[in-house]
């Protein structure tokens, strides 16, 4: 059993994004995630420990994380963790692993741009366009007299838009 997980933190690594033998998009990264809390003692917030996590996505979400996720990145990422003990030589550890769901940037920290990617593989066809703001679309105009109340005529046909 694999548990969900959601983490904040930097990403300390240069991503690795390749493609597998069978054509799966993989791209990887550590991940430092300090905790921090506030010391009345001291009057000032402290670093707790740091815990690392290699992270891992696949397929369009590697694609789009190896475009866009670059290392020093304050970022979110959602997925399924898998702690594992390790043996080598005379070395041993503890690593945990996270296949993530979602990676994004921590807007608590910055900004970012979306560009929404098109594919044929997340749904078989490409994004419908996005809604639009009847308020701030131009191609909408104001009704006049007679409408619904609240509701848009589309300039370019007989039909009633209402707002969200």
């Amino acid at each position: 059993m694999t548990d969900m997980i959601t983490l904040t933190g930097f990403v300390a690594t240069v991503p690795r994004h390749f493609v597998s033998r069978d054509g799966v998009a993989i791209t990887s990264f550590r991940l430092a995630s300090t905790q921090r809390r506030y010391d009345r003692s001291k009057s000032a917030w402290v670093d707790g420990d740091t815990n690392w996590y290699t992270i891992t996505g696949f397929r369009q979400l590697a694609t789009n994380a190896a475009g866009s996720v670059y290392k020093g990145d304050r970022v979110i990422v959602t997925g399924r963790v898998r702690i594992r003990e390790w043996e080598n030589d005379s070395k041993q550890g503890t690593t945990a692993d996270v296949e993530a769901d979602g990676i994004g940037h921590d807007l608590l920290w910055g900004t970012t741009s979306f560009t929404r990617s098109v594919s044929s593989s997340l749904s078989g066809t490409a994004p419908a366009d996005p809604p639009t703001d009847p308020a701030t679309d131009a191609s909408n105009t104001p009704t006049t007299g007679g409408e619904e109340s609240g509701a848009l005529v589309d300039g370019d046909s007989e039909s009633v838009v209402t707002p969200f």
